[in-house]
């Protein structure tokens, strides 16, 4: 089966591949394998094909920039004479975004707000009691040990 290489830049509102080529600057289609980090199978195969929040379009990003680095990881860096190739270099950039992205999702989607709540200092500085509290799970009959 042959690869396809295609990008349509008025399907950028589309949760699709077009957007992640756009997002991640894997535009150039016109070399196919040559220009391309992944073709269209690849995308279709790494971004589910329906997407209910943005947190999955990241998750299929990150999805995306692990396949992409880790392709171009084994390609070696050359010289000869006063050419030099660098080729590893595009590996470690892809890399890079992948932490950066792969940090971001692990941060999760917690609010401060939501955890000085938590930490009992309440809204506006009123201080109210924490919502968590050692022995909160304690019965009469447990006599102070946890459940």
């Amino acid at each position: 089966m042959a690869a396809h290489y295609s990008y349509d830049p008025d399907k950028l509102q589309e949760w699709g591949k077009d957007r992640m080529r756009f997002e991640l600057g894997d535009i150039m289609t016109e070399g196919g394998v040559t220009t391309c980090a992944l073709c269209d199978e690849e995308y279709l195969a790494l971004i589910p094909e329906k997407l209910y929040t943005g947190r999955q379009w990241k998750k299929a990003k990150l999805a995306c920039l692990e396949s992409i680095f880790r392709r171009f990881s084994y390609e070696p860096d050359t010289k000869v004479d006063p050419l030099s190739l660098s080729l590893g270099e595009r590996a470690k950039l892809w890399q890079e975004e992948y932490e950066k992205l792969k940090d971001d999702l692990k941060k999760g989607a917690a609010a401060p707000e939501a955890i000085n709540l938590l930490a009992g200092n309440g809204i506006g500085g009123h201080h109210a009691p924490p919502y968590f509290y050692a022995g909160m799970m304690s019965t009469e009959e447990s006599e102070g040990n946890d459940i």
